[in-house]
């Protein structure tokens, strides 16, 4: 069974709502991957041409404020965005189900490795594993996610806006590059919401989740691209310490970004994710790791998460722009990748 065939050379699938019905065996609950504010994605089975493919396919529960507002965010974006760092969708339906009522769903290109989420907070994956991401493919997940939000603060006409950006809706596909998806909350910068038909406050007061939207959000002042960098600042911290930004340590007066801020400044490794201290899931045991690597893998962490906390400054002026955070990323990068083939070490 092919996972995806080349479905993006003009041409688009047309899918009826009796057809995703049997994609998914009736929107099984073993086929359920996941539940979002607007809606719930599962995944399917399809025939296309000759070959039967793998999607996802997030059906909209219209009966959530805002969810209508969301499909029409998310088509708007979708169709007019291509970025291997983004989400593909593969066609829409817009229909009646057979209660008569009106159906509304997205299909994507199915990601097999799950969301970053997942990976980071030990959720079984669907084949069953319960592996940890190495340094290397965390590193290289952080520059896939600069990668897409660079795009879309660029792009023209006018730059989008992502508004939830989250480890959740980071995809991972079968070679573990990471893909932005969930844009229901996007927005075009300068542009008016109000062009949004049947314009509704469920959807139109939506600045992202809990944790990782801007605090400027909070005081309802508008989106920018100063908040998904904020976003991604938490994202970033999130990713080499495992830590939420809402656990119950972060719920008082001191925040995800404030704790490693202090962190940091005593020079304290005990907020890393331990399993990125040791070589385990860089090639060697932990026991013929040498002293050089081992201070090296620390300043590298060191590094990522000292751009994690200048992107999520209070402060939206202040943050690091996501172009200047990638930079420092890939410098990151290619200097601990050199150590390691200096080291001989595997990547």
């Amino acid at each position: 069974m092919r996972m995806v065939p080349s479905l993006y050379g003009g041409q688009h699938m047309r899918v009826t709502y009796a057809e995703l019905v049997k994609a998914t065996s009736g929107f099984a609950s073993e086929n359920l991957l996941g539940t979002g504010s607007f809606g719930s994605v599962y995944k399917g089975t399809m025939v296309y041409g000759d070959q039967e493919v793998i999607v996802a396919v997030k059906v909209l529960n219209l009966q959530q404020r805002g969810a209508s507002q969301s499909f029409v965010a998310e088509c708007e974006t979708l169709r007019c965005v291509r970025h291997r760092n983004l989400v593909k969708i593969l066609t829409v339906c817009s229909s009646i189900d057979f209660r008569g009522l009106d159906f509304k769903a997205l299909v994507f290109e199915f990601m097999p490795n799950g969301n970053l989420d997942q990976w980071l907070h030990k959720h079984l994956l669907e084949d069953g594993r319960n592996e940890e991401l190495s340094l290397t493919q965390r590193i290289d997940i952080a520059i896939d996610v600069a990668l897409a939000l660079e795009y879309l603060h660029h792009y023209k006409p006018v730059p989008i806006v992502h508004c939830d950006l989250k480890p959740s809706n980071i995809l991972l596909d079968n070679d573990n590059v990471a893909h932005v998806g969930d844009f229901g909350l996007a927005r075009f910068l300068n542009q008016n919401d109000t062009s949004l038909p049947e314009i509704s406050s469920g959807w139109a007061t939506r600045r992202g989740t809990v944790g990782y939207a801007a605090p400027e959000y909070g005081q309802g002042n508008e989106v920018s691209v100063y908040g998904d960098t904020y976003s991604y600042g938490i994202l970033l911290l999130e990713l080499f310490t495992s830590k939420r930004p809402t656990d119950g340590e972060f719920l008082q007066d001191l925040s995800l970004h404030q704790f490693l801020d202090i962190a940091l400044r005593d020079k304290s490794t005990s907020v890393v994710d331990l399993c990125l201290l040791s070589s385990l899931g860089e090639g060697t045991e932990i026991t013929s790791a040498s002293k050089s690597t081992t201070e090296m893998r620390t300043a590298c962490i060191t590094s990522v998460l000292h751009v994690g906390i200048l992107c999520s400054k209070e402060i939206p002026t202040d943050r690091m722009q996501i172009g200047d955070a990638l930079r420092d990323l890939l410098a990151i990068r290619d200097k601990y990748h050199t150590h390691l083939l200096r080291e001989g070490e595997s990547i």
